[in-house]
């Protein structure tokens, strides 16, 4: 009784201290590329640049296999094609849920389900399924105790919505209502979030000049330029905060609320066509970076405030397989060498760039596995690097890849041996970032926080028998950490109850 007790208290310090963390930027992941990297290496390229959430396009087992003990939390979808089988069948969404979500969790750090990918607007035939299907599936999670961790939602495009412009009589396509009111009571009963694909890029194209470049782009405008809501007066500074706003203002035209709007989609396209001018590097780099400014503040749109804008980014790599236009193969945010395709900020991490003042050695995604065993050999051996950390049941030992000891072995001999003529090469299996590869409680060297870990490391020493108020306070102290931890996590607390 007094272990339940406890547990309902660790989940309501959770509660608090998940909100406590504030807003996220998250990035997607999809496939239509040429040479994809390996579902390790692109589990490398995210840890590189500190990336805590991603969002898949399927429920791949590969990549499923390979986030596990990350701590990366995980958006799954169910692609367009299965939405009719799961909608019709309650057996086929416990199936796809055993398979997709069961298997893999707590390793693998599964939040959501995104149950096809702009049905509404896609497939209109499957408009008459969507909630079915999503109800299924959450029938199944319950049935598996996972509904408190894992989450049930369908991605929406703009196009749902009927003018978006002034955000404040924004409202939802009148032949949508029906289902999209079945979406929101959904959504409302389980607790779960909107999810909105928003893209100014696109809503600045279709305006023909209505707005300005720069709105688009979150850059300040002048006083004579500025976007105000004629109705609410409220002053917009990016197209991103109008689009969330006559979001939340259509929700409410149905007489909703409190249902949260997550961004699943957005981002700019780094190069197009000669009828696409602004898709280009320099705007995408704009778009990218003010974003991850924008959501990183924690604060709503001007009609919710309190309410941060968790964001996804479209997308991880480049789509080669796309079809035209050329814009839409150039989304994404970095080569499949993990390097960067403008300056970045991502994961929390500064902008890098040539003027960064760390630097940090790591396995190149794509080095074929013989020669990073090469390579990690005589860093351990030769090299004299301490790899003593990637070792069984130390804190670089998960994920236990390849390309994982391999970076944390380079970066070892790299930082201890640059200054007398040591390089980051290792027979090319090896390259230069300015991120910090450092996740959780493992530290590589060089980093600004190299002995600490996740948490500082609380100073218990000894404690005599007339220290009882210290050892309380020592215990607490020692008790937060470890309930932070477990949040931090996601570790399914509810199963013990």
């Amino acid at each position: 009784m007094m272990f339940q007790i406890w547990l309902h208290a660790v989940l309501l310090f959770c509660g608090l201290f998940s909100n406590a963390i504030g807003a996220f930027v998250g990035v997607n992941i999809q496939t239509a590329v040429s040479n994809m990297p390996s579902a390790p290496d692109i589990v490398a390229i995210l840890r590189a640049h500190q990336i805590t959430h991603v969002r898949l396009f399927d429920a791949d087992a590969h990549m499923l296999n390979a986030l596990a003990n990350t701590g990366i939390e995980v958006m799954v979808s169910v692609t367009n094609q299965e939405v009719l089988g799961i909608g019709e069948l309650p057996s086929t969404a416990a199936a796809w849920v055993n398979k997709n979500i069961a298997a893999y969790v707590p390793s693998t750090n599964i939040t959501a389900i995104a149950v096809g990918s702009e049905v509404l607007t896609t497939l209109p035939h499957a408009a008459r399924i969507l909630v079915p299907a999503m109800s299924n599936l959450h029938k199944a999670l319950v049935a598996s105790n996972l509904n408190y961790q894992v989450k049930v939602s369908t991605p929406n495009s703009m196009d749902v919505i009927s003018r978006s412009f002034p955000p404040s009589a924004a409202t939802f396509n009148t032949t949508l209502n029906s289902t999209i009111t079945q979406i929101l009571q959904f959504l409302k009963s389980t607790k779960s979030f909107y999810m909105l694909n928003a893209y100014p890029y696109y809503e600045y194209v279709k305006s023909n000049g209505i707005f300005p470049l720069d709105y688009a782009l979150f850059k300040t405008l002048s006083p004579v330029k500025q976007i105000v809501d004629p109705n609410t007066l409220f002053h917009y500074n990016s197209m991103f905060d109008a689009l969330i706003d006559a979001t939340y203002n259509s929700i409410a035209d149905l007489n909703f609320s409190g249902i949260p709007i997550v961004v699943t989609e957005t981002g700019w396209p780094s190069f197009g066509g000669s009828i696409e001018p602004d898709a280009t590097s320099g705007n995408a780099e704009l778009y990218i970076n003010n974003l991850i400014r924008r959501v990183s503040n924690d604060s709503g749109p001007p009609s919710q405030p309190a309410v941060p804008i968790n964001t996804y980014i479209y997308e991880l790599f480049n789509e080669d397989k796309r079809a035209r236009p050329i814009s839409e193969r150039n989304w994404g945010l970095l080569y499949t060498n993990g390097t960067s395709m403008y300056d970045l900020a991502l994961g929390n991490a500064e902008i890098t760039g040539a003027n960064s003042s760390s630097s940090f050695c790591i396995a190149r995604p794509g080095a074929d596995d013989k020669s990073l065993q090469d390579g990690l050999n005589w860093a351990c051996g030769n090299g004299q690097a301490n790899c003593a950390a990637i070792q069984k049941g130390q804190p670089c030992f998960n994920p236990d890849t390849l390309q994982n000891h391999a970076s944390y072995a380079y970066n070892d001999y790299y930082q201890k041996m640059r200054g007398s003529g040591g390089t980051c090469d290792f027979g090319g299996t090896a390259s230069i970032t300015t991120v910090d590869p450092s996740y959780g409680s493992c530290r590589f060297t060089g980093s600004s926080n190299s002995s600490g870990g996740m948490f500082p490391s609380p100073a218990l020493g000894p404690v005599g028998p007339s220290s009882e108020s210290a050892r309380t306070v020592h215990i607490l102290h020692f008790g937060t950490i470890v309930v932070a931890t477990l949040c931090l996590l996601q570790v399914n607390l509810r199963s013990f109850l």
